[in-house]
């Protein structure tokens, strides 16, 4: 197995520079040390569904009893309520203005952290699918080892490009991130779409055109 192959289909999918809009989107409010620890739970996160999806992706999803088409359906929705909240250049996240906010912001950072912008928007179904036939392919501990190793590459691709998410958001300003904002909702609205339909298609062969006989 060609051991390149995998680490460059891992940062084209992911592609931690265009999910920066994202990012500024749904850390907007957040202090600095907030939107660092969001950071830090994303990029942990990404390695996390990485490793796992390298080492026991299949039977993971085999012990679930659900297939990456249902987890596409369901992602697909996940990311088509967002692209409605980013086209209302709405925060991810209402702000509450009362005294336990710090605390309520801090939990909220780690759950967007989380959902959605490492699952789905960084580690998707092609990522996990992609690091399972690979991860079929190979043929010795030490490769399923190279496999996660993999991982911590992309988590610190990804902590390098959400860091200076914030110099990017600075020289956009509040009117050019709501511009931005409502154009990357436009294109999560498409994605999403494409997901729900692709994952739809294979669920119920027959929406994509076959005649029931």
């Amino acid at each position: 197995m060609d051991l390149l192959k995998p680490l460059i289909a891992l940062l084209a999918i992911v592609n931690p520079i265009g999910v920066v809009p994202f990012f500024i989107h749904f850390t907007q409010n957040f202090t600095r040390e907030q939107r660092r620890r969001t950071i830090r739970v994303s990029c942990f996160t990404a390695f996390i569904v990485i490793a796992l999806s390298a080492v026991a992706g299949l039977k993971i999803i085999e012990f679930f009893g659900i297939s990456l088409a249902s987890f596409q359906v369901g992602g697909g929705t996940l990311l088509l309520i967002s692209s409605i909240q980013m086209l209302n250049a709405q925060p991810a996240e209402g702000r509450r203005e009362d005294v336990s906010e710090g605390t309520s912001k801090v939990d909220a950072g780690s759950s967007i952290a989380v959902v959605p912008l490492t699952i789905p928007l960084l580690t998707g179904p092609a990522t996990i699918s992609t690091m399972v036939i690979y991860a079929e392919k190979t043929r010795h501990w030490w490769q399923i080892a190279v496999l996660v190793g993999y991982g911590v590459v992309v988590a610190i691709a990804t902590f390098a490009v959400f860091s200076a998410s914030g110099r990017i958001a600075r020289a956009l300003g509040q009117t050019g991130i709501n511009i931005m904002t409502r154009l990357m909702g436009l294109i999560l609205a498409a994605l999403a779409v494409e997901l729900l339909a692709d994952g739809l298609t294979k669920l119920f062969p027959v929406l994509a055109g076959g005649v029931i006989r």
